[in-house]
């Protein structure tokens, strides 16, 4: 997978829209209701990798059950995970987890 499949998978999902804050260094995916950012996706030592917000428990298990599943690079290591692509995650893991990083920062429906 590369780079641009990647961001491509996370542009599939509703309102979301790419960010560049470090140059091209590193994409950041945001959603656009609240622009807060759910996955951010570059190159370490060479290898394609995706950060992506986690439940607390869930991240942990991830990390027992992938060697390719660490705590977040540069982020919160109790809230994000760096999944390297190249790595033992299959492909329908990794958009589950991309998923799951989205539902947890997309706006809250309003209930008057």
């Amino acid at each position: 997978m590369t780079k641009r499949e990647l961001i491509n998978l996370c542009l599939a999902l509703p309102f979301v829209y790419e960010d560049y804050p470090f140059d091209e260094i590193a994409a950041v995916m945001r959603h656009s209701g609240n622009k807060k950012m759910f996955a951010l996706i570059a190159h370490r030592h060479d290898r394609l990798y995706i950060n992506l917000k986690c439940d607390p428990l869930e991240a942990d298990f991830l990390r027992k059950a992938f060697k390719d599943v660490e705590p977040g690079w540069h982020m919160n290591k109790t809230h994000w995970n760096t999944v390297y692509v190249d790595g033992d995650v299959h492909f329908q893991e990794l958009q589950r987890m991309v998923q799951c990083s989205y539902d947890l920062i997309a706006p809250k429906a309003r209930i008057p």
